[in-house]
């Protein structure tokens, strides 16, 4: 009899009145998974964390049924950058936000690959993979940073999957590099999700061009705008433009089974459309296929 895999489905929680709070709250909407960031996003800098805040944070996460838990670094930080001080901060808050994973035992992190800016992108993609390889170097450790395709907006990096593969191709660590897919950000740069052909081609490509080996995890979220839009605008599931066969077709993928898939829609009311988006989830699951699912 095959054994059962567990349906890894959350949303990203706050860490607002402390790091263990962000557990609690996915707890409370039977999370398996949850995403956080483990400082303010839009600050440069954190105060160190206490040995108070790690013991309160490891022993909640090793009680609670959700695993992983992701983290996701500050908006802020843009390893690509021309700029020499632009580039010098994100070097070290990417360093520090490693650090504090390490210490959380957190085994991911999700990084937006960076921007390009007054620079190119030839030297901006090479930039990033050397900056990753000296940060893996200073930073010895298991901890996976996440490189998340974009939407494409101005001069982003990481919009198609071989902006990405090349980053990967260049680093080397690669045993420290995976991928997370957002819906909303692949939509946004051309990459359809909606009918059945579109859907397989896109991860026919995806395994040719990276290997389905390095997706550790999904965003999953709705899209406002049209596809070829590179506009990055969240919507809740089934309510923007990228159509309910778009999570019907990721939700019954067994491929994607054990991957983490993690909301990031607008956050309204409290907790409560992060419960209503999973529950709209879970009901695409087809009968076979909760067969072969603990939910």
């Amino acid at each position: 009899m095959q054994k059962k895999q567990r349906l890894l489905l959350g949303a990203h929680m706050s860490i607002a009145g402390g790091l263990e709070k962000s557990i609690e709250r996915g707890e409370s909407i039977n999370c398996t998974t949850i995403q956080i960031f483990t400082k303010s996003n839009r600050q440069w800098n954190a105060r160190p964390l206490t040995s108070e805040e790690i013991n309160l944070f490891k022993n909640k996460a090793a009680s609670s049924q959700i695993n992983p838990i992701v983290a996701h670094t500050s908006y802020l930080i843009n390893i690509g950058a021309y700029k020499k001080e632009t580039y010098e901060k994100s070097k070290l808050s990417l360093t520090q936000e490693l650090l504090r994973c390490q210490k959380l035992g957190i085994p991911y992190l999700v990084l937006h690959p960076g921007a390009y800016t007054n620079g190119t992108k030839k030297n901006s993609l090479e930039t990033i993979a050397r900056t990753l390889d000296d940060i893996f170097l200073e930073n010895p450790s298991n901890i996976m940073i996440l490189l998340e395709n974009m939407a494409g907006q101005g001069t982003t990096i990481g919009s198609t999957l071989e902006q990405l593969a090349t980053i990967y191709d260049k680093s080397k660590f690669k045993e420290r590099i995976g991928i997370c897919f957002d819906t909303c950000h692949a939509w946004a740069a051309g990459y359809d999700l909606s009918n059945k052909t579109a859907y397989n081609t896109l991860w026919k490509n995806f395994d040719e061009i990276l290997g389905m080996n390095l997706l550790k995890c999904i965003h999953l979220n709705d899209s406002k705008n049209e596809l070829y839009s590179n506009v990055d605008r969240h919507e809740h599931i089934g309510k923007g433009k990228m159509g309910i066969k778009s999570f019907t077709f990721i939700m019954n993928d067994q491929r994607l089974f054990n991957i983490p898939k993690i909301l990031e829609t607008p956050k309204e009311k409290g907790l409560e459309k992060d419960k209503e988006n999973m529950l709209k989830l879970i009901d695409m699951i087809s009968t076979e296929n909760r067969k072969n699912l603990l939910i």
